[in-house]
């Protein structure tokens, strides 16, 4: 019998779904938003799904697939999808065709291959498709045998049938898994009548599922599951916790095999056996050391994964499901939301996955799915006789948010479960903990140009300053310390034929740090070091060292603690310090600030100086060698991350294990100088290149010593990468090629060298942490010159602990701003809500207008902001069109107000409900200049300085605390409208950095007494 096709010429479908978990209501809520679905039929349903739009649950027996036929033809339904495995493994898709009514879901003879796990892998097996290494067995005594004598660790044991999820026990050691047989061959009934023994495949387990029509398969954004009850993995297996997606440890190159070697594969060669696959195919996928291979297939939707990947479906789902079953999905191109992930958090009874109990009542679930980003999917729940909603199954709801950022979503939907309330809830706080990390290397917003640096813009200065070098060029001068200049004779240096090389630097906003932190005795050997190491990159031995120090008041004590950095680091260099420049400038720099500039020459005998570009060859070995820390580049980023999180300088060191460091000393390790123990190496003959690994980071260092048509690929499992680049890339939220880019990552410099020349290279290093990283290869056309291996599978178990947002810091305060007009202002409050450099703790939750269609409703609906227009004229009295607004600001949950450019004088009652969460921006310096007209009162008093002040709001206009302030030169001439656009100049710095007060808690008011209290 041939498969019914749905009939898309007519109006609206009726659709009947089947099934009563979270992944059915996913489906409902999903299916309700297509216009071309006249109604979604429920059997039996849930609590949640009798809430959906279009929506109602009915009472039909499932498991009688004749009656759920005639049920369908009685009802006029036009589609039946299946949630489920159990009907779908028992034929229900079989009878309702042969009743000529249309079903989304696979045939019993396709759905063998969730249903038979002997099914499935002598499938896989017959047509190539990866799996781990197996066997079957009737007898539990020959499984036994098999896994005490397997030459592969045949550690996990499964029941062949269907087993609810939990018919895999995998197992530490043999004779655990020995027992496993015999406790699933004991439990499961008919479903382990035939036992499967599987090899142990070790990585980490995603998801990834399908559309197929039976001819093709459109692959879904990748999920991971969490199966264990516990955090970290731990307790006993259950129908599963909680998912996210995408999940980011697939590759591009993973997904690439999965879909060709995988999925289309399953399809293909279902269809050369004879069976059409019209449904889902849900790959449950092991990432294995050598690419992606298959733990199972199941024949339907997951559960929890249909929660987390629905709410990201752009695309009609009902034109999904009929294009599949009308053979055509071929034709569709399915679309996602982007840069955008959704975290789903299981809430379960007590006991579960045992016995627990039921009709537990469930609290704030409308105040959870009023959030914007938030939906709420039912599972195990149903109505009271009293209609509310209460328990009734292990796993009673999922929790689902969405965010731009995976750590984001991850912490709105723990929020969201905390607030979900049932008696002996139990639910995970790690979900989406394993793929934090991996998010940010791939898509991580913080970059070091937003930080405010341009490697780019920096390339293109030293280029320009190449052609005025060029006509500088002389005779090597000499000189010594005391006179007008250095004397250094470079032939009692034991020199016969020398080549003089010089190199000039110095430690950009590391010094930020060291002035913060009041720590400056390190900073003069990053001067040298930077220096030094430069120059050695040319094999040459550095001998005298000039410094500059400018500052605009000295500091005595400062200059000197500076000056005996600089000697440490001539010291370690073995070069002479002969003399600098200690310069005084008010006018340029500000009390307290210092800058430091660096100059060194060194010489190499003619015919010595490296790199021997010429030299280099495919297959050449790269020496690596181990950096201190973050040396002296990216701390311009570094300084961002550290203002983003709100930390201070003196705050213990987050990535130290010694609890007494500060953050600022730990960031101020001093930059490694290599002359000492690399000179001798590089003098050898041996050496083919040395990289100084310095600004532009390994991608952009390594290639200034290569040929253009040779690269490297290096490993980073070979070298030990130190903490604070964990720290630096979670808590910032750093990409993986912005931190390869950026930052040594732990190799202060890299050497290239014959593999004849390893051994006796590697022996002549003093530096005893150094390692062999890689090979040199052959490059064609725009490949890059730095392949780095592995670098995300070691820095990311190291970024777990730095990627978290606990519960107190990412819940944002909820922001309501009310307005009446282009909104300028409110374009200041979104510009720095949304900046991720900005970490701010507040969002805009809604925008309200008192009139239509003004330019603030725009710039906010343009953000993605929700927008309410309350017409003050439709309200007969002020307090009642103040009642609706406070009423619209409660329902969104609002804990800020924020009135900007809003012409309204509020009403006492309302300015008392939000006392001390209501700010405002005026245009003056309060307490002068009051009331509406600050700017003609200015002019008029002959001022020559106004500016604006935020305050909290208090019944009496413009008397409330003050909370920050700018003052706005008046310029002889000014009109009323040119101060006023300078003044708001001003207005947008003011007004931001006092939400962002507010909303950190640094700022409160004491009601008591009206006045400002301070927490800094």
């Amino acid at each position: 019998m041939g498969v019914a096709e749905i009939d898309t010429t007519g109006g609206p479908t009726k659709v009947l779904l089947i099934g009563s978990g979270g992944r059915e209501h996913a489906i409902a809520w999903k299916l309700a938003q297509s216009p071309k679905v006249a109604h979604i039929y429920v059997a039996p349903g849930n609590a949640g799904i009798t809430l959906e739009k279009k929506t109602t649950c009915v009472n039909v027996d499932i498991e009688d697939h004749q009656e759920v036929a005639n049920w369908c033809k009685q009802n006029g339904i036009g589609m039946v999808v299946v949630g489920p495995e159990d009907p779908l493994s028992l034929g229900i898709v079989d009878v309702l065709n042969n009743n000529k009514i249309p079903v989304f879901g696979p045939r019993r003879a396709a759905a063998q291959i969730e249903a038979s796990k002997h099914f499935a892998k002598s499938f896989m097996e017959r047509h190539h498709i990866p799996t781990a290494r197996w066997k079957s067995f009737t007898k539990p005594k020959e499984a036994k045998y098999y896994i005490e004598h397997a030459n592969f660790p045949a550690l996990v044991v499964k029941a062949s049938g269907l087993a609810a999820g939990k018919g895999v026990i995998v197992a530490a050691n043999a004779k655990e898994a020995s027992q496993a047989v015999d406790e699933i061959a004991s439990t499961f009934g008919k479903a382990s009548e035939t036992i499967i023994v599987e090899e142990l495949l070790e990585g980490e387990e995603v998801s990834v599922l399908g559309f197929s029509d039976g001819n093709t398969v459109s692959v879904m954004m990748p999920s991971q599951d969490h199966k264990r009850l516990k955090d970290g993995d731990e307790g006993p297996n259950t129908g599963g916790m909680g998912a996210y997606c995408p999940c980011p440890l697939l590759t591009e190159r993973d997904m690439e095999i999965v879909n060709e070697q995988i999925m289309k594969k399953t399809i293909q060669g279902l269809k050369s056996e004879g069976v059409r696959y019209i449904g889902i195919l849900y790959a449950g996928l092991m990432m294995t050391k050598d690419g992606p291979k298959v733990l199972e297939f199941n024949c339907r939707f997951g559960d929890p994964e249909t929660q987390v990947l629905l709410p990201l479906l752009e695309s009609d789902l009902f034109d999904a499901f009929s294009a599949c079953i009308n053979g055509n999905l071929g034709n569709l191109e399915l679309k996602w939301v982007p840069n955008t992930y959704t975290v789903g958090v299981v809430m379960a009874s007590a006991g579960y996955p045992g016995t627990y109990a039921k009709g537990k009542e469930i609290t704030k679930l409308q105040e959870v799915n009023s959030l914007p980003g938030h939906v709420v999917f039912h599972a195990g729940t149903k109505l009271s006789d009293t209609g509310k909603v209460v328990t009734s199954g292990g796993r009673v709801l999922i929790a689902v948010a969405l965010g731009q950022e995976l750590a984001l979503a991850s912490a709105k939907a723990l929020h969201a479960v905390n607030m979900i309330h049932f008696e002996g809830a139990q639910f995970r706080n790690d979900i989406a903990k394993k793929g934090i990390s991996r998010s940010l290397l791939l898509k991580g917003r913080m970059t070091y140009k937003g930080s405010g640096v341009d490697i780019v813009a920096g390339d293109n200065l030293v280029r320009n300053i190449t052609a005025l070098t060029n006509t500088t060029k002389r005779t090597g001068s000499m000189g010594s310390l005391g006179g007008f200049g250095g004397l250094f004779d470079i032939k009692a240096a034991g020199y016969k034929d020398p080549i003089l090389v010089s190199g000039t630097d110095g430690v950009g906003t590391k010094l930020k740090i060291a002035e913060a932190s009041a720590i400056h005795d390190t900073i003069g050997i990053d001067l040298v070091a930077m220096c030094v190491n430069d120059i050695l990159a040319h094999a040459a031995e550095p001998l005298f060292f000039l410094d500059y120090f400018a500052t605009g008041k000295l500091d005595v004590e400062v200059a000197t603690k500076v000056i005996i950095g600089v000697a440490e680091g001539c010291r370690q260099a073995g070069c002479a310090l002969v003399g600098g420049e200690t310069a005084e400038m008010p006018s340029v720099y500000e009390p307290g600030v210092y800058d430091v500039a660096g100059f060194a020459v060194g010489a190499v005998e003619k015919g010595r100086a490296l790199p021997y570009t010429d030299k280099i060859e495919d297959g050449d070995i790269v020496i690596g060698l181990s950096s201190t820390g973050l040396h002296s580049n990216g701390f311009s980023l570094v300084r961002k991350i550290v203002e983003k999180h709100d930390l201070k300088y003196t705050d213990p060191c987050p990535f130290s294990n010694d609890p007494n460091e500060t953050l600022g000393r730990a960031l101020l390790a001093p930059t490694k100088i290599y002359v000492k123990s690399l000179l001798p190496a590089l003098r050898s003959g041996r050496v083919k290149a040395f990289a100084h690994i310095t600004g532009g980071g390994l991608t952009e260092n390594i290639p200034r010593v290569l040929p253009k048509k040779l690269g490297v690929e290096i490993d980073a499992q070979r070298w030990k990468m130190p903490p604070v680049f964990a720290w630096v890339a979670g808590a910032g939220g750093i990409s993986e090629p912005e931190m390869l880019k950026t930052f040594n990552c732990g190799l202060g410099g890299i050497l290239i060298v014959s593999p004849a020349d390893q051994q006796h290279v590697m022996s002549m290093i003093t530096d005893d942490e150094m390692y062999v990283i890689g090979r040199v290869r052959s490059v064609f056309g725009d490949d890059s010159q730095v392949r780095v291996k592995n670098f995300a599978d070691v820095i990311a178990p190291a970024m777990k602990k730095y990627t978290e947002y606990p519960l107190g810091r990412s819940t944002k305060k909820r922001v309501g701003v009310l307005i009446s007009g282009s909104g300028t202002n409110l374009q200041a409050l979104i510009d720095h809500t949304l900046d991720p450099l900005k970490g701010s703790l507040a969002e805009i939750a809604i925008v309200i207008s008192n009139k239509e269609g003004v330019e603030g409703l725009k710039r906010a609906e343009r953000a993605g902001i929700p927008t309410k227009v309350i017409s003050h004229k439709a309200f007969p009295t002020r307090e009642e069109f103040d009642t609706e607004v406070m009423k619209a600001l409660d329902l969104m949950n609002v804990e800020i107000v924020c009135l900007a450019g809003f012409m309204r004088i509020l009403s006492p009652s309302f300015v008392t409900h939000f006392r001390g969460r209501l700010i405002n921006v005026h245009p003056a310096l309060l307490p002068s200049f009051k009331g509406a007209d600050a700017h003609k009162q200015a002019i008029e008093a002959g001022v020559r300085y106004t500016g604006c002040t935020v305050h909290f709001v208090e019944v009496e206009v413009d008397a409330g605390a003050i909370i920050t302030q700018e003052a706005v030169p008046v310029e002889i001439g000014d009109t009323i409208e040119v101060l006023q656009e300078r003044v708001k100049t001003y207005e947008h710095q003011a007004y931001p950095r006092a939400l962002e007060l507010l909303a950190r808690d640094k700022v409160r008011l004491d009601t008591t007494n009206g006045k400002a209290v301070w927490n800094l």
